[in-house]
């Protein structure tokens, strides 16, 4: 596995709550009209151009509703695809092929999405330095699978929730009473609770930005909004010291110049939250 939230528990746990929602009681449909011992086979066939992601979520989908089912895998989580590839084949019980095709459809026709979306926005700031980000603007239930389709488009996960980084966020710095208290307070709070986490502060302006550089004790600085030449200001006005990172109304065809600011990082929001699907289906033959 690639990140520390996709373990085979987590995954399993997420296929068996995907499954109690799909399934409950019992796919009626194919217990109904396909006979208990039938069996058949079938393709997943790709009918779009993109990444494909999803493919070992697949393999996993299909083993936990039913073990003795053999998947066979032609093209790997990461791979270009196009009109006419053919992804996986499944072979073994009926039944058990027409339960699990939806839910594996659902998963790699929007982590695939959010792979080529996300390799787009890679190739387009290639060269700078920078990374590209992901953000918690995610799909309740389904982040987990969100986040490691980032990865495989080539992007970089950034917090998982909020309980592993401390993110001060500008409604935090507001309702603290400052960037000093807040970072203040937060160190206090870490101490207590003897947790060892990185802190990033957002910032709205070049004052905030010099107001984070006076307290310190931080990891990474947020610019959020920023127009590109104070981007450049406050990447040349924080000189190494910490890292830095992008937020806030990047567009593609910005995106480039945000880069060349020499920022380590830039979030988008985007990713996750506003992307096209790719079109798949599982066809029997």
């Amino acid at each position: 596995m690639k990140a520390p939230y996709l373990t085979e528990e987590s995954i399993q746990a997420f296929i068996r709550q995907a499954l109690q929602e799909d399934v409950a009681d019992g796919d009626h449909s194919s217990l109904a009209a396909i006979p208990a011992a039938a069996t058949n086979q079938a393709k997943l066939l790709v009918k779009d151009e993109g990444i494909l992601a999803g493919v070992e979520l697949a393999v996993a989908i299909f083993k936990q509703v039913d073990p003795t089912l053999r998947v066979e895998v032609l093209l790997q989580d990461g791979t270009p695809i196009k009109f006419g590839d053919v992804a996986l084949t499944v072979h073994g019980k009926a039944q058990s092929i027409l339960t699990a095709e939806r839910l594996v459809l659902n998963c790699m026709q929007r982590m695939s999405g959010i792979a080529t979306y996300t390799n787009s926005i890679v190739r387009l700031i290639e060269g700078t330095g920078a990374r590209l980000l992901d953000t918690r603007k995610t799909t309740p239930n389904f982040r987990m699978m969100e986040k490691w389709a980032v990865l495989i488009g080539g992007g970089t996960n950034h917090r998982f929730g909020l309980f592993d980084m401390i993110m001060l966020k500008d409604n935090h710095v507001d309702y603290a009473g400052g960037i000093k208290p807040a970072i203040e307070a937060t160190h206090a709070y870490l101490k207590k609770l003897g947790k060892d986490l990185k802190i990033e502060v957002e910032t709205r302006n070049i004052d905030e930005v010099r107001q984070a550089l006076e307290v310190g004790g931080i990891h990474r600085i947020m610019l959020d909004n920023f127009p590109v030449e104070k981007l450049k200001e406050a990447v040349e006005l924080i000189g190494g010291r910490f890292e830095v990172e992008a937020s806030g109304g990047i567009t593609e065809k910005t995106i480039r110049a945000v880069a060349e600011t020499g920022v380590d990082f830039i979030s988008v929001g985007a990713l996750t939250h506003s992307n096209r699907s790719l079109d798949l289906s599982l066809k029997a033959f």
